[in-house]
């Protein structure tokens, strides 16, 4: 299934804590907007690109990356971006696109 950009920006418009791949941390988004989901820890702040996000999910429903985290960290940055992969993992798994 698509990313649904609306439900994206629906669910972090306000910030939200959610949970690590891993569990037992929380992991700070910070905001959305049309561009990109905007990401905060006490040491670094980034943004995660739309467009990555969604090349990202387009290549889970097509079987090119793994719903399994830890494998697709690593697909991620070869497939799709080597920008912030696990970062990227904690965002889809609190989406539902992970296992």
């Amino acid at each position: 299934m698509p990313l649904d950009w609306a439900e994206v920006t629906k669910r972090y418009a306000g910030g939200a804590k959610i949970p690590t791949v891993a569990g037992g941390r929380s992991f700070e988004v910070a905001g959305v907007d049309d561009e990109a989901v905007y990401i905060r820890t006490p040491l670094w702040s980034d943004a995660l690109r739309r467009e990555h996000l969604e090349k990202a999910v387009d290549q889970l429903d097509q079987g090119g990356l793994s719903r399994r985290a830890g494998q697709f960290v690593e697909l991620y940055r070869t497939e799709v971006a080597d920008v912030r992969p696990t970062s990227v993992a904690h965002v889809l798994k609190d989406l539902g696109f992970l296992e």
